[in-house]
């Protein structure tokens, strides 16, 4: 007989470990070893049983077992001290009050607002599907670490991403779990003791209702809102079923609730703990950017007109994308868009937004195409500061979006660049923690300081530790190799091969990650005797282990895994590659922590970052990997290898059969005789020297703490700043910046650059000459004052493009007849072919930049 529905029922503890309870539900348990430890101690079966779940673990748990030891006064101080560190965590001063003493004071963020699809906190919360939420919980655990005053928004996924397992054939099946919010580490928001409902209009007059769960990840609080209420029609209760599934309906009423339903529920939140609310907002990818829908609306309902609510709103909004193809990016058909924010009869004005229109709505998600609504598009029209995950993904953005802001460079979009990191108390093993404790003591450690003094061990300490976490990983491989031929159908007679799986000894690689196509799955079995030789080389083997998940949807990625499968079942190297299924956050660690080389080849520049080898470099893995995403900027010949690409090979086939030479020339030429060339002691002195080089240079560069860091001081903070110069005197500042630019709009079609004159060059001129320049500017009645105008000088091309440019803002001189006279004196900063031109672009002193409206005026040639 089967349950109809399930719940889990918490045990009831004995008042001496009554700390156990807030241990368990805040998930600082996630990244903090001596917590696990007390949890495990109650039972060391059952933690391994219960998935090292604290909850469940109370939960199943036998009384008696609790009362046994809520009389052991060793265990009860143990608990004692645990229950007092957290609340030393929790309190002590932190990074960011420390800010407070110094000149950026006055603009420091009273909330910040972060919202992400999914978060990938801890497996226990199966939240999230790959590396977008990896990072969004990485980021939650450093900011909490730092002490910003962040609250994380997402949904709550009734059956979270899936659960893979493999057919006998090698086919990737799914499973999809019922999560009880109850068994998991989350309490309801409540005010006067009743549930909050969030309320969230749908066409045909309906409303999508959702409470919301807070999971306490160390201090800072993680708001999932959950559809999955008997308030709720069947469809509607069914919009936090599954991450990313269903079709662009359902897909839509998820954003909705997301980026609208958050706000909302942030409102609550802040309403009912007595907190500010939030004067930054940030966009973990385009999925929340109906927030700034919602929040527009906020500021009209106050009396705000749309332009002023719309500028209040991008003063204090960061947009971070992800995504570097235009095919990544959540496009919705613009009817749909208007059927959500225009009612059931395709009403002028908007249910969600009364008193605007929703040619409004539907205009800040513009593209080429009329017909689409792009989600990417949104956040960056209703954001004031906007990044990439990289610097070559921020390059590879400013290219993407280059048509919101026509007229500049790609180089002059306004997209910077804040590098993903990953957050080491989760990542890195409990070896390299405790040692690093030793250096640094372990408040610093909380802040992922001191991680370069890892230098000072010798280099047969790290190769004895390098041994034992391989071992880990051989043992942890094997368990799960045995469990996953059990489940395709095999017999456990069948199985004693698996005992000589992986070799302890050998060099272990991985590859572990999501499995879209320009990640590459299969590149390594580009030539499938090669791979194999490799494998089986009888002095210098290699051992490689594969893991990830192709999305349910896209056979394409299954076919890949599944010839990975194949190819790994076949018994003369199947104790040399194997594919572990259902990779999530609980096998990653072992293969970070294992793995000897850390293996990525995307398709250039498709990676926007690509954070697990950043995990794998945490613990002394070396990185060989395409120069993308994070290793392009990272990457210095020591700390790895850098996998040659050919760019410029248009025929995908012939670039993939040239990369996979490159990767199989690399392995065999460089990396294997580097593992096993050994001293007289069985050191490989070479290659330690590489794994004590990365944990010293990459350890402080790859940590989200960094990252975090880096998101304070160029994006919160100064969008701090800006909201509250546009909130002074009851916003005035955004009524002003709002009609300043409806002006400069207005007029801007008017604006011409009328003549430019040139002097001061000798007839052979030499680097460093004075050009003196003067421009006839043509204002359209807009004032000096309210434009900046440039010379901009650089490189010429034979078809006249300049490059490697240099702009000189020039100076306004006088008023002749209506025509503005600009003046600038400049020494020539090339040799060779050198042009020059003259542009005018707005400037207001609560823009971000002068490139912000995307409008310039330059000479027509």
């Amino acid at each position: 007989m089967k349950a109809l529905r399930r719940f889990t029922v918490r045990a009831h503890l004995p008042e001496r470990l009554s700390a156990l309870a807030e241990l368990a539900t805040n998930l600082r348990w996630s990244w903090h070893g001596p917590t696990q430890d007390l949890f495990a101690e109650l039972d060391p079966g059952l933690w391994v049983e219960v998935g090292r779940d604290p909850v469940r673990m109370l939960g199943e748990v036998p009384a008696g077992r609790l009362d046994e030891l809520a009389a052991d006064d060793a265990y009860t101080r143990a608990v004692d001290g645990a229950a007092a560190d957290l609340r030393d965590y929790l309190e002590r001063p932190s990074w960011f009050d420390r800010q407070s003493d110094g000149d950026r004071a006055e603009h420091l963020p009273r909330a910040i607002a972060y919202f992400s699809m999914e978060f990938g906190v801890t497996e226990v919360l199966p939240n999230y599907s790959g590396g977008l939420g990896i990072l969004a919980g990485d980021h939650l655990k450093a900011a909490s670490d730092l002490g910003l005053p962040l609250i994380g928004v997402g949904l709550l996924y009734r059956s979270g991403y899936f659960r893979q397992s493999l057919t006998a054939d090698g086919w990737q099946a799914e499973r999809y779990p019922d999560l009880d919010p109850q068994g998991l580490p989350l309490r309801l928001l409540t005010e006067s003791g009743a549930p909050v409902l969030v309320h969230v209009p749908m066409p045909e007059g309906r409303v999508l209702r959702a409470r919301v769960w807070i999971a306490q990840v160390g201090r800072i609080p993680l708001l999932l809102l959950d559809s999955d209420i008997a308030d709720n029609d069947p469809e509607l209760r069914s919009v936090t079923d599954r991450l990313y599934g269903g079709d662009q309906d359902h897909r839509i009423k998820q954003e909705i609730l997301a980026g609208i339903g958050g706000v909302r529920a942030v409102r609550a939140y802040t309403h009912a703990h007595g907190l500010p609310d939030p004067d930054v907002f940030h966009m973990n990818e385009g999925h929340a950017g109906f927030l700034g829908i919602e929040r527009i609306r906020e500021f009209m309902t106050a009396g705000m007109d749309f332009d002023a609510a719309l500028a209040a709103v991008r003063a204090g909004t960061v947009f971070t994308t992800h995504t570097p193809v235009p095919a990544g990016i959540d496009r919705f058909a613009g009817a749909l868009v208007r059927r959500y924010f225009g009612g059931a009869h395709g009403e002028r004005e908007s249910p969600l937004l009364p008193g605007v229109s929703v040619d409004r709505i539907v205009a800040l998600g513009r593209e080429a195409d009329p017909s689409v609504f792009n989600m990417a598009h949104l956040g960056l029209r209703l954001a004031q500061r906007a990044n990439g995950v990289s610097r070559l993904h921020g390059e590879v953005s400013r290219a993407m979006f280059a048509s919101l802001w026509p007229g500049f460079d790609a180089a002059e979009v306004p997209i910077g660049s804040v590098t993903n990191g990953v957050h080491a108390p989760t990542w890195a093993a409990r070896e390299w923690i405790e040692k690093a404790r030793e250096f640094v003591g372990p408040e610093l450690v909380e802040e992922a300081r001191g991680w370069e003094r890892l230098r000072d061990i010798d280099l047969r300490e790290l190769w004895s530790t390098r041994n034992t976490l391989r071992g880990k990983l051989v043992a942890e491989v094997r368990r799960r190799v045995h469990a996953s031929w059990l489940e395709r159908g095999a017999a456990p007679a069948e199985l004693t091969w698996v005992d000589d799986v992986f070799d302890p000894n050998v060099l272990t690689v991985g590859f572990a990650r999501r499995v879209p196509t320009y990640k590459r799955l299969t590149l390594m079995l580009r030539d499938p005797e090669r791979l194999r030789s490799l494998l089986l080389d009888p002095e210098r083997p290699v051992q490689l282990v594969v893991a990830g998940k192709s999305h349910p949807a896209d056979d394409g990625g299954k076919a890949l895994i599944q010839q990975v499968v194949r190819f790994a079942d076949d018994p003369a190297v199947r104790h040399r590659i194997v594919f572990l299924p259902d990779y999530d956050m609980s096998m990653a660690r072992y293969l970070y922590w294992g793995c000897d080389v850390w293996l990525n080849n995307p398709l250039r520049p498709l990676e926007a970052c690509g954070t697990s080898g950043m995990k794998a470099a945490l613990n002394g893995s070396l990185n060989l990997s395409i120069r993308d995403g994070w290793w392009d900027e990272m990457y210095d010949g020591e700390n790895g290898w850098a996998i040659p690409t050919a760019d410029g090979v248009r025929d995908d086939h012939r670039r993939d059969d040239l990369e996979a030479a490159a990767l199989y020339e690399t392995l065999d030429r460089a990396v294997l005789p580097r593992f096993y060339d050994r001293d007289g002691d069985g050191l490989p002195v070479r290659w330690m020297e590489m794994v004590r080089h990365t944990l010293q240079t990459l350890g402080p560069q790859v940590l989200a703490s960094r990252m975090v860091r880096d998101y304070a001081v160029d994006y919160y903070i100064p969008a701090a700043a800006s909201y509250s110069a546009v909130a002074q005197d009851d916003f005035a500042g955004a009524r002003v910046l709002a009609e300043y630019r409806r002006r400069v709009e207005s007029a801007w079609p008017q604006v011409k650059v009328i003549q430019v004159d040139s002097a001061g060059l000798p007839d052979t001129p030499v680097i460093g000459a004075d050009l003196s320049l003067r421009a006839r500017i043509d204002l359209a009645g807009l004032a000096p004052s309210d434009v900046v105008v440039q010379a901009v000088l650089g490189r010429v091309s034979p078809d006249d493009d300049l490059s490697d440019v240099t702009s000189i803002e020039m100076t306004h001189t006088t008023t002749d007849s209506g025509v503005e006279i600009y003046t600038a004196d400049t020494p020539v900063p090339l040799s060779g072919a050198v042009g020059y031109t003259v542009r005018i672009l707005p400037r207001h002193r609560l823009l971000s930049s002068d490139a912000e409206l995307g409008l310039v005026a330059a000479p027509t040639p």
